[in-house]
């Protein structure tokens, strides 16, 4: 996920939106799938930033700045659908997941244009779109981010809350917005199988978002333990080494 502070706008930003959107930089993506155990299939393919040659999240996200993010938060979202489309997504039955900052959309009604432009462009229905926001995001407007989520839901994108228990105020955010996905970091995951107090909490994550009709995601899932305790615990939705390493610009296979 992109982890942003919040930053200030160019006041020009909605222009933008008629006038079309340019990359500020080079970049592509990886996807990683989300894997629904209990139907047998992928939920979802995350889409994550790349370089052009493979380089890491963190040497694209170094790139960006105050006065590119807006651009580069709408070529992110154009480039996820694009290039999920001429891989395929639309031969599943998988939704696409994008990470979003807050802080780059100054009017979400306007703002949004281009993300509908491109799925209608790709044929990609709205309701398979999924964007996530970090947890990690420290969010100083909550009265915006509700907005964003507004006209989401208006256009019958899902959202969903990533880095749960890792950073920022989940469960204030949890109970203001309810998402309809919450990804579980995986510094709760990590080895949860031997470690009471990591259950426990899981545990209590898992059952909120029972009683909230949230779907959850395990993340960072690497070992058959850790996959066991989760499906004890009630977990049906995965992601993590375990079942595929990110596809650079591949939608990765998983035996099921």
């Amino acid at each position: 996920m992109n982890h942003f502070s919040e930053l200030s706008l160019p006041t020009n930003v909605c222009g933008a939106c008629v006038d079309g959107i340019k990359p500020p930089f080079p970049f592509t993506m990886a996807f990683q799938p989300v894997v629904d155990l209990e139907h047998q299939r992928i939920y979802a393919y995350e889409a994550l930033v790349r370089g052009l040659n493979g380089e890491s999240a963190f040497s694209v996200l170094s790139q960006v700045t105050t006065d590119n993010r807006y651009a580069f938060d709408q070529s992110c979202r154009m480039k996820a659908i694009e290039l999920a489309g001429r891989l395929g997504l639309m031969k599943t039955d998988a939704s696409l997941s994008i990470n979003f900052l807050p802080g780059a959309m100054y009017r979400p009604e306007n703002c949004v244009r281009a993300t509908l432009a491109a799925a209608k462009r790709h044929r990609v229905p709205l309701k398979r779109l999924i964007f996530e926001l970090t947890e990690n995001e420290e969010i100083t407007d909550y009265e915006h981010l509700e907005s964003i989520f507004r006209v989401y839901r208006s256009n019958s994108f899902r959202t969903a809350l990533d880095d749960f228990g890792s950073g920022f105020s989940g469960l204030a955010l949890l109970a203001r917005f309810q998402p309809d996905v919450v990804k579980i970091d995986m510094s709760l995951i990590r080895g949860l199988d031997s470690h009471a107090r990591k259950h426990a909490v899981v545990s209590g994550i898992v059952g909120i978002c029972r009683t909230l009709g949230t779907k959850v995601v395990a993340e960072g899932v690497e070992t058959q333990a850790e996959l066991a305790a989760l499906r004890v615990i009630g977990v049906n939705l995965f992601q993590g080494y375990l079942f595929a390493k990110p596809g650079f610009e591949a939608l990765p296979k998983v035996d099921l």
